[in-house]
């Protein structure tokens, strides 16, 4: 019965995409163990149906983000409700280090260690160059359990390529959204399996969508758009299509670049600057999502200076040196 129920696992996460996937990845793991727990999310997509279940009792996994976190934390009977909370796992630690969403995490987590002084807390992070410190953000300065580092030392192969536009001098110098290279995108797409687009803002992927499906109507049906201000249910459609490898394109913004396991997508494409070492190797992984198969990026520049920034990019990742997070 669901009231026998008790919360042993919080997942914080800061995507609702990622929230989804981690769910189906749970569920899975747990099946394969045996183990007969309920995983459930409570986001801001979650019906008002489930929130009602879970104000009269948690599974034993929740999935969750930090405003969420923030909301549960404020129930008359948190304490004995979290009796039986063993382990908090905050995923994707560098999205979250050193903003607001941050500090809202590191309350919630103070308040958590308060109530459950043995909780054990983990963060999960592939892109942080300062992981000392990134350690002790999570941790804070009164956990009283033992402090582990764990650090892989794998290797991930990444082929990064740019799409330098034929006729460079009329290339303008800054601004811009890139659309007149929707042609050579297009020819990127369609030598691939399945590619993401990304974008930089909501606003440039609705446009880069038009301008792709313009130049190959043929793709209708097989080409979506993905952002956080899109219903649920569609971004659920686009997610799951995705997965299933039936999509050959998704033009997308950061709602898909973090940890999202597509094992399909073949080829990754970043319209206009990453804005930072970190998030395009993030979006870069979303490619080749398997053991040993390098993961591709090819950056369309939007004007001729971020023609530098990707030099520089290439230059930080040969010398293996990716930004911190303070």
């Amino acid at each position: 019965a669901r009231a026998q129920r008790r919360l042993r696992v919080l997942w914080i996460t800061p995507l609702r995409a990622l929230a989804t996937d981690t769910e189906v990845n749970l569920n899975t793991a747990l099946r394969q163990m045996q183990i007969p727990w309920l995983v459930e999310k409570r986001t801001g997509d979650t019906s008002s149906s489930l929130r009602q279940k879970q104000r009269e009792s948690y599974p034993e996994v929740l999935i969750t983000t930090p405003e969420s976190l923030s909301l549960m934390l404020c129930n008359a009977d948190l304490a004995e409700r979290l009796s039986d909370l063993r382990c908090v796992v905050v995923d994707e630690w560098h999205e979250l280090l050193g903003n607001k969403r941050g500090v809202q995490t590191e309350l919630g987590l103070a308040r958590l260690r308060r109530l459950r002084p043995v909780l054990r807390v983990w963060g999960l992070s592939a892109t942080l160059g300062n992981l000392d410190e990134a350690l002790a953000t999570l941790l804070g300065s009164t956990t009283a359990q033992p402090v582990t580092l764990i650090a892989s030392d794998l290797k991930k192969k990444y082929e990064i390529k740019s799409l330098i536009p034929a006729e460079i001098e009329r290339f303008p110098w800054a601004g811009h959204l890139g659309t007149r290279m929707a042609s050579e995108v297009a020819q990127l797409i369609a030598a691939a399996k399945s590619t993401l687009v990304f974008t930089n803002t909501r606003s440039q992927s609705e446009i880069w969508y038009q301008a792709l499906l313009k130049v190959m109507p043929d793709f209708a049906g097989k080409m979506a758009v993905h952002h956080g201000s899109l219903d649920i249910e569609l971004r659920r459609w686009v997610e799951n299509e995705l997965r299933e490898g039936r999509l050959r394109c998704c033009v997308c913004t950061s709602s898909l670049d973090l940890g999202i396991d597509f094992s399909t997508v073949e080829h990754v494409v970043q319209i206009g600057s990453p804005k930072g070492n970190a998030r395009l190797l993030q979006r870069a992984g979303r490619s080749g999502h398997q053991p040993k198969v390098p993961s591709r990026i090819t950056f369309v520049p939007t004007n001729a200076l971020e023609l530098m920034e990707l030099a520089a990019v290439r230059d930080a990742l040969i010398a293996h040196r990716i930004e911190s997070r303070h």
